[in-house]
Formats: C-alpha cells, structure tokens, sequence
C-alpha cells in the first residue's frame, strides 16, 4: 500500500509539536494519547493495527496487534482522516521533552529500525511492526531489549527522542555509544555490545558496563538524553520516605523556645 502525501510543520524547540496537513481523504496514524489539537472535520477512531492492510482479517489485525503489544505499546492505533472537503490540521506531541524527527521513508530505502518508544505518528500505509536483536548480548544488555520497532513504507513518519537529535551517516565505519542512546537506525548497520573498558572502567567509569557498537553503511539516529536516564536523575532527587519532612528539603528547622 502507498503511503498517503502528507505535508506537515514543527513548533517549538526542547517541547516540539508537529502539525499534519491533510488534503481531503488524507489519513496520519498515531500512538494512543499523542494527538493536541485538530481542526474540524477530522474524525478519529481506534483501529487495531497500522491500516497498511486494509484487506487483512480479523485474526490478522489481532495478530499485528499482539505484536505491537510485545514493544509495550497499545493493541490500537489511532486513524485520524480528513473528511472534510478542505485541508485540514492535526497536531501531535511527545509526552516528554525533546526532539521530533521527520524521516521520509523512502530516503531511507522504505525501512528503518527504531526503539520501542521512538514512533510518534506517520502516514497512513506506513507499516509498524516489530524487529528481534539478533544477539542475545545486544537484548540483553544494550539498553534497547530484545524487541525493537520496524517501520516500512514510503511516506512521512514522526519519530520522538530525548534532548537533542543528531544524525550521523556511517560509511563503513563503527561508532561506539552509550546504551540507550540509539533512536534508529536503517537495516544495513549491524548493532552489537562490548564492554566499556576494563574492570576498573566499567565499575567506576560512570559510562555503565557495556557500551552499543555500531558498524556498517547507513544512517543512525543518536538521542542525548534517553528517557531512562531523566527518570534516573528524577528518582534519585526524590526524598525519601524515612526522613520524617513532607517538605522535602534537606534542612530542620525548630519552630517555638529553647526550653
């Protein structure tokens, strides 16, 4: 199925939203919960599964479901259609700061590979499915799991990633970053794990004990603040339950006389 034509606009810097036209007839699906605001005349319903078969059955569309379940993502996709009979606005956002990505597809070769979190929303026929890590290692301990997402089509899609994005293009070369750093990638670099150093390092480095390695020719999307790590920071400035203050803070003040 081709992929509907979709032009579109990014607002804002750290907190971005991206804008959907979409010319009458013209459909974006979207994760559950992304969608801002919209125009009227575009009407929303859940669907199970992508849409990028219309033709498929039921027990195929629960199936494609079922598999986007095993990313932790919902069994269903919003389909957002203009069906009015002129052009109309439909904006999305990611629920933490960052960056949107824009990826026309079919620069990419019609496929890339991303982490489990990372898609936003993307042109009707764009096909959402999932990919395995063929290393047990690379699952294990690259910071990613075993699942990844699959995306194959010829439109726009709208990735979502922490902090700042950069995009690097490796011309049989090998990059080494740190785990959970990696947004996507195309499917001709080949991603792996090592270990960050010697025993010494990887105890006391701060760079954790593995590190991602990727190789080949392609394109890589890097992420410089992976959502993992801002929980991480968030959870070790929350205080503790034990310390008897509901303030919070890290001081005790005496309130009345000295005897």
């Amino acid at each position: 199925m081709q992929c509907h034509e979709v032009d579109y606009e990014i607002f804002g810097d750290d907190m971005q939203v991206v804008e959907v036209e979409l010319d009458p007839g013209e459909v974006v699906i979207a994760e559950a919960g992304a969608m801002n605001w919209m125009d009227s005349g575009i009407h929303f319903e859940a669907v199970m599964g992508d849409g990028s078969q219309p033709d498929q059955g039921f027990m195929g569309k629960l199936f494609s479901a079922g598999k986007r379940a095993l990313t932790g993502e919902s069994l269903f996709m919003t389909h957002f259609s203009n069906r009015s009979s002129l052009k109309r606005r439909v904006a999305f956002a990611a629920p933490y700061p960052g960056k949107i990505i824009p990826v026309d597809m079919a620069e990419m070769g019609g496929e890339l590979i991303c982490q489990k979190d990372a898609f936003l929303c993307a042109a009707l026929g764009t096909e959402i499915s999932i990919a395995f890590t063929r290393r047990f290692g690379a699952g294990f301990f690259g910071g990613e799991g075993f699942i990844l997402q699959r995306l194959v089509g010829d439109g726009m899609a709208f990735l979502h990633a922490g902090g700042t994005v950069v995009k690097i293009e490796l011309e049989n070369e090998t990059m080494r970053i740190d785990t959970g750093c990696i947004v996507a990638m195309t499917p001709g670099l080949d991603y792996d794990i090592e270990r960050a150093g010697n025993l010494k390092s990887m105890f006391l480095g701060g760079e954790g004990l593995f590190l991602a390695t990727v190789r080949g020719t392609g394109t890589l999307y890097l992420q410089s603040m992976p959502f993992s790590r801002l929980a991480d920071r968030i959870m070790a400035q929350m205080p503790s339950r034990s310390s008897g203050s509901s303030s919070g803070g890290g001081f005790n003040f005496s309130l009345g006389g000295g005897d």
